[in-house]
C-alpha cells in the first residue's frame, strides 16, 4: 500500500465465522493538509469471478435462480434472485475458478472465456474484487445438469432465457442483481447476441 495520505493503520478482528470482518481505524489526510482520524468495518469475503454464458445462434443466455438471504432480509420477497453464474476463487486464480463454478452451477464446461473487467462492486465496505468473463456456450458443452454443491448449501436453478426476454427482466425488475446486469448489458453493448 502506496497511499501517503494514509498512516498509522490499525485492524481489529470483529468475527471470522463465515467470513472475516475488521475493524480498521487510521489517519487520512484531507485535502486541506489536516490529519483526521476515521474508523471503516472491512467485510472480506475473498476475491470472485462472475461469467455470462451466451449463445449467438440460439440468442440465448444461461443465468441460475438461487435464494440469497442478505436480499431477503432487505425486503426481496422471497430471496430468489437471478443472476449470472459466479462464485469465490477460492486460491484458484480467476479463470480457473471460474471454469469450476460454471460447470458446477450450470453445467456447461466453457472452454474459451474472455475477461471483460474487474471492479469493486460494494467498495465502501467490501474488499471483493470481481472478475467478469463472458463465454458461448452450446448444447454440446453441457456436461451435467448444474445445481451447484449441495455441500455448500447450493440450491441452483438453471435458467436458459432469450436475451431479449433477460433484457426485459431488468427493465421488470425481476433481475436486480448488478453483476448480472452489468454483464447483460455489456453483451448487448458489445452486440455479442445479435438482435
Amino acid at each position: 500500500m502506496t497511499n501517503e495520505r494514509i498512516r498509522n493503520i490499525r485492524t481489529d478482528l470483529l468475527s471470522d465465522n463465515w467470513y472475516i470482518l475488521k475493524r480498521a481505524t487510521f489517519e487520512y489526510q484531507r485535502r486541506d493538509g489536516s490529519w483526521q482520524t476515521q474508523t471503516r468495518e472491512l467485510y472480506d469475503r475473498g476475491n470472485g469471478a462472475v461469467i455470462l454464458l451466451y449463445n449467438p445462434e440460439k440468442r440465448t443466455v444461461v443465468l441460475t435462480r438461487q435464494f440469497r438471504m442478505p436480499a431477503y432480509v432487505n425486503g426481496h420477497p422471497d430471496g430468489m434472485l437471478i443472476e449470472a453464474c459466479a462464485g469465490l476463487l477460492d486460491e484458484d486464480d480467476p479463470e480457473a475458478a471460474i471454469r469450476r463454478e460454471a460447470e458446477e452451477e450450470t453445467g456447461y464446461r466453457v472452454e474459451r472465456i474472455e475477461k471483460v473487467m474487474e471492479v469493486f462492486m460494494s467498495p465502501g465496505s467490501v474488499t471483493e474484487r470481481l472478475h467478469f468473463f463472458v463465454a458461448r456456450y452450446d448444447d454440446d458443452t453441457q456436461r451435467s445438469d448444474g445445481s451447484g454443491v449441495e455441500a455448500e448449501g447450493e440450491d441452483i436453478e438453471v435458467l436458459e432465457l432469450p436475451f431479449s426476454q433477460a433484457m426485459d427482466m431488468i427493465a421488470s425488475g425481476e433481475i436486480i442483481d448488478a453483476k448480472t446486469i452489468m454483464l447483460l448489458q455489456y453483451a448487448r453493448l458489445h452486440n455479442l447476441i445479435p438482435a
